[in-house]
C-alpha cells in the first residue's frame, strides 16, 4: 500500500508559541480597530456637542440682537415716523449701526432680516436685499416662533467623508419678536425673522486636530506595542528553533554513538577472533621462509603472506582505535615538536616526491596538555592525506599560531581539493574514495581531537587544495 505523505508539523515546543503569536497579533488588530472606532465615535460626539453649543450661542446672540433692535431701532422709528421703511437710507443706516455695534467682536459672518412677507429687508450682503422667498422651511418655522439651526460644510469628498471640511458654518433662524405686548393677555407678536451665519471652522479644525492627535497617539502606542511584541515573539521563535535544531543534533549524535558502540563491540569481538589465526598465519609464513632458505628454495609467497598479514593487522588496529579510542595520557608537550617528528619520519617520501614543505610557526608557542603519541598519529594521518592529494613537486603549508586561548594548526595543500559531495560525508565511518583505504583515518583524527577537548574542520582553500584546521586548548 502506498504511504500517504503527511504534512510536517511544527516542533512540539513551538505549538503553544504559535498560539501566543496568533493571539498577540489578533489582540493588537482588535485593539487598534477599537481605538479607531472609539475615536470616530468620540469625533461624532464632539461634533454634535459643538453643534449644540453653537446653536445655543447663536440663539443668545439673536435674543440680544432682538432686544437691541426693538429697543434702539423699532421703538424710536415707530414713535418718530409711525412706520418702518428700510428702503429709506436713514432707517437703514440706523438699523445697520445697531446691528453692527451689537454683534461687534462676535465673529458673525452674515445677518439677514426677513419681513413678514418673506422678503429680505436687511443684509450684510446688499445684493440680497429685496430677495423674495429666500428663507425656505426655516423661515416658516421661525414665523411659528421656533428657532432652528443647520450646519453647512464645504470641502472635498474625502474631507467630508472623514469629517474634516475646509469650511464649517452654523446658520440659525429665529423670530424677531415685538417685546412690548399689545395687551395683558396678548402674546408677543412676530415682526420678522433673523438669520445669523457664523463661521466655526477654526473651532471644528481644533477639535479634529485634537482628535487626530489622539488617534495618532493611540496608533503610535499600538504600533510600538506591536513591534515590541513582534520582537519578543520572533526572539522566542528563534530560541525554539535553535533548541529544536540542537535537539535534532543531539538525537543524531546519540544515534551515531549507539551505532558506533555497536560497531565497536562487534569490531572488538571480530578483531580478537581474527588476530589469533592471523598471528599463526604470519608466524607460519615466517617459519616457512626460514626453512625454504635453508633448503635453497626460492619463492616470494612467504613474503607476500607476511606483508598482507601485516596490512590486515594494521586494518584491525584502525578498527579498534576508531571503535574504542584509548584515553589520552596528558602531559606537557609542544605541538611544533610533534610535527617536526612527523616531518622527520616522512622525510624520505618528501624527498622522493619532491614535495615542498612551508612552515610558519609563531615564536614562543605555549605548551599544551596532550598525549604526544596520539597527536603524532593524528598529524601523521593528515600529512599522509595531503601527500596523496598533491602531485609530485607539490606544496604543503603548515602553520601554527595562538588564537583565543587555542593552538591553531593549519595544513594546506595545493592539490585538487575535496569534492563538495565528499566533503559532506568526510566524517562518516568507513566512507573512503581510495581503493585501499578503510575510511577510518579522519574519524580516528577527529576522535583524538575530541579526546583532547579540541576540534577539527576541513574545507577547500580559495585557490586550490584542501585545508585541515585543528584547534587545541592551551
Amino acid at each position: 500500500m502506498k504511504k500517504i505523505p503527511q504534512k510536517q508539523l511544527p516542533p512540539q515546543g513551538a505549538r503553544p508559541f504559535i498560539l501566543v503569536k496568533a493571539f498577540t497579533f489578533s489582540s493588537l488588530i482588535v485593539m487598534l480597530t477599537a481605538t479607531i472606532i472609539i475615536a470616530a465615535l468620540n469625533a461624532h460626539w464632539v461634533r454634535n456637542l459643538l453643534l449644540e453649543k453653537s446653536k445655543e450661542y447663536n440663539t443668545l446672540l439673536i435674543e440680544n440682537l432682538n432686544h437691541q433692535i426693538f429697543l434702539r431701532f423699532v421703538a424710536p422709528v415707530a414713535l418718530q415716523h409711525g412706520e418702518i421703511k428700510l428702503r429709506e437710507k436713514e432707517q437703514h443706516r440706523l438699523l445697520d449701526a445697531v446691528i453692527k455695534s451689537t454683534l461687534h467682536s462676535f465673529h458673525v459672518e452674515m445677518v439677514n432680516i426677513y419681513g413678514t412677507d418673506n422678503i429680505i429687508g436687511y443684509s450684510f450682503d446688499k445684493t440680497r436685499i429685496g430677495k423674495k422667498n429666500a428663507g425656505g422651511v426655516h423661515y416658516e418655522r421661525a414665523m411659528q416662533k421656533e428657532s432652528t439651526s443647520k450646519l453647512i460644510q464645504k470641502g472635498s469628498f474625502l474631507e467630508l467623508l472623514f469629517w474634516f471640511p475646509q469650511e464649517t458654518k452654523i446658520v440659525t433662524f429665529a423670530p424677531l419678536m415685538q417685546e412690548v405686548r399689545l395687551s395683558r393677555q396678548g402674546e408677543r407678536v412676530v415682526i420678522g425673522v433673523i438669520e445669523i451665519i457664523r463661521d466655526v471652522s477654526d473651532d471644528y479644525q481644533q477639535v479634529f486636530r485634537l482628535q487626530g492627535l489622539i488617534v495618532a497617539s493611540c496608533a503610535s502606542v499600538m504600533g510600538i506595542l506591536f513591534l515590541v511584541l513582534r520582537y519578543i515573539v520572533k526572539h522566542g521563535e528563534n530560541i525554539i528553533e535553535r533548541r529544536a535544531e540542537e535537539r535534532l543534533r543531539l538525537e543524531e549524535k546519540l544515534r551515531q554513538a549507539e551505532h558506533l558502540s555497536a560497531i565497536g563491540e562487534m569490531t572488538a569481538g571480530v578483531s580478537h577472533e581474527i588476530r589469533n589465526p592471523l598471528g599463526i598465519i604470519k608466524s607460519s609464513a615466517q617459519l616457512m621462509k626460514k626453512k625454504m632458505a635453508r633448503l635453497s628454495v626460492k619463492s616470494n609467497i612467504p613474503d607476500i603472506i607476511v606483508e598482507e598479514s601485516s596490512r590486515l593487522d594494521n586494518i584491525i588496529t584502525d578498527f579498534l582505535d576508531f571503535a574504542k579510542p584509548r584515553l589520552p595520557d596528558l602531559r606537557p608537550c609542544r605541538v611544533e615538536e610533534v610535527i617536526e617528528k612527523n616531518l622527520t619520519f616522512l622525510e624520505p617520501q618528501i624527498k622522493e616526491r619532491k614535495i615542498e614543505i612551508i612552515k610558519s610557526f609563531t615564536p614562543n608557542l605555549p605548551e599544551i596538555m596532550a598525549d604526544p603519541s596520539m597527536l603524532y598519529q593524528a598529524f601523521l594521518n593528515i600529512l599522509l592525506n595531503s601527500f596523496q592529494a598533491v602531485k609530485e613537486e607539490g606544496v604543503i603549508a603548515i602553520s601554527i599560531a595562538v588564537e583565543k586561548g587555542h593552538i591553531h594548526v593549519c595544513f594546506t595543500d595545493n592539490g585538487d581539493g575535496i569534492d563538495p559531495d565528499v566533503l559532506k560525508k568526510i566524517w562518516t565511518p568507513f566512507y573512503t574514495t581510495k581503493d585501499t583505504g578503510t575510511g577510518l583515518g579522519l574519524g580516528i583524527v577527529k576522535n583524538i581531537m575530541e579526546a583532547h577537548k579540541g576540534s577539527i574542520r576541513v574545507s577547500n582553500s580559495t585557490g586550490s587544495g584542501a585545508v585541515f584546521e585543528i584547534f587545541l586548548p592551551v
